[in-house]
């Protein structure tokens, strides 16, 4: 089954919206087995709407169409569709009431545009939208299928996630099995450099590498219609990951480094204080975005200037004048400090020179000292992180997290 996706809108043409859209589609398919051989987007043209449907249609058996299915004049999807294949737009009386309910529910007025949603061309099937108003739409027409889905992501997600896929998976015979292993402090290049043997060889299982800030997220995924053969295979690729990314594996799941330390402290009941100097309460900030992270962690400190390290944190004002506010001293100060305050089992310091100005050759930008207290030890990393001042304190982000994981993994060996 060869698979199209053709996203609709003007503002993704001109880069007013990022299309999120086609990266979750194109994922959700591969691990369907479902292979996606084109993306398409156009504007909000009837005419070349019509056009790229026509030549999807001739070169794919699924195509799987984003945004266009609103109340407003330039939403034209499933008109566009509609005429093309000679179909009616009828409307569905449930799809109305869900409509009205919608808007009494949240106590909207509904305007009369609104109920263009309801029309549905004849024959096709509706896919719910438990959170937006405008329905998924699936036709069936010669051998092929078309799938519109509404354009917001939240709304494109929960519809394929609760209608589409139950549908993908009861036509694809084909069994997919998919393995993940989530590393931290190596690059995408260095990572996929050691499993070269394998990628250029790779038939089935197949491996992908996708590469984000910190991190690199390993997918090996095999295909066949024998559960049990195809989990042999991937315990053998399973010994090879281990074998060669032991220290650098911190997850089996698509988790983040983010969420899988949190989780971490979580379960080891291991209390948390931070103390933030040129991250500016990044590293606190994305520690609470976890849900229950409170029964975890109490205290996290911006001490940006001097005067804030010296009052808030007591740093003495002679290691500033000696060595600096970026300097190892400063940084076991600002730790040590933390956990007479906090009493948290762990705490986290980090100063450094973020930029883009305030560099020396001594001390160049990019240059960051981060302090790990945990079990009456204090440890100081520095680093020089290239890059303009947000990717430096999103990588310092980073190599905290990642050195909060080691620090409890190697204490429990």
């Amino acid at each position: 089954m060869k698979c199209e996706l053709i996203s609709v809108g003007t503002e993704l043409l001109v880069g007013d919206t990022l299309n999120t859209n086609v990266q979750f589609l194109s994922r959700e398919l591969s691990l369907l087995g479902i292979p996606v051989y084109f993306h398409t987007t156009v504007g909000d043209n009837p005419k070349r709407l019509e056009e790229a449907v026509r030549i999807a249609f001739n070169r794919s058996d699924l195509i799987i169409t984003t945004g266009g299915l609103g109340p407003t004049q330039d939403d034209l999807t499933k008109e566009v569709i509609a005429e093309l294949f000679k179909k009616k737009l009828i409307q569905d009386e449930k799809t109305k009431e869900d409509l009205l309910q919608y808007f009494v529910n949240r106590e909207f007025t509904m305007t009369p545009n609104n109920l263009k949603q309801t029309f549905i061309p004849e024959s096709a099937e509706i896919l719910f939208n438990p959170c937006g108003t405008a329905p998924g739409i699936l036709l069936k027409e010669q051998g092929r299928m078309i799938i519109m889905l509404p354009g917001p992501p939240r709304e494109m997600t929960r519809v394929f996630e609760e209608a589409v896929l139950p549908i993908l998976k009861h036509d694809n015979n084909q069994l997919v099995i998919s393995r993940y292993y989530n590393l931290s402090d190596i690059g995408e290049s260095a990572a996929e450099d050691r499993l070269l043997d394998l990628i250029d060889t790779q038939v089935n299982p197949t491996i992908a590498t996708y590469a984000k800030m910190g991190e690199v997220l390993i997918r090996i995924t095999a295909n066949g219609n024998d559960e049990n053969e195809m989990n042999a295979l991937l315990d053998h690729y399973e010994e090879i990951m281990l074998s060669r990314f032991e220290d650098n594996i911190f997850s089996f799941s698509k988790d983040s480094l983010q969420i899988t330390v949190c989780k971490l402290l979580l379960e080891r009941n291991i209390t948390l204080a931070t103390a933030e100097s040129c991250t500016g309460g990044l590293i606190a900030s994305q520690v609470t975005e976890y849900p229950g992270i409170s029964k975890i962690f109490g205290t996290g400190l911006v001490t940006y200037s001097n005067e804030a390290k010296i009052n808030l944190l007591g740093i003495k004002k002679e290691t500033l004048d000696t060595y600096g506010a970026v300097s190892n001293e400063t940084a076991i100060e600002m730790c040590e400090n933390l956990q007479k305050i906090s009493q948290a089992m762990l705490c986290v310091s980090v100063t450094g020179i973020a930029g883009p100005d305030g560099g020396s050759a001594e001390k160049p930008v990019g240059l960051v000292y981060i302090g790990v207290c945990f079990d009456g030890k204090t440890d100081v990393y520095h680093y020089h992180f290239n890059g303009d001042r947000k990717i430096v304190q999103q990588k310092t982000a980073n190599k905290v997290f990642h050195l909060i994981r080691k620090t409890i993994v190697d204490k429990s060996k």
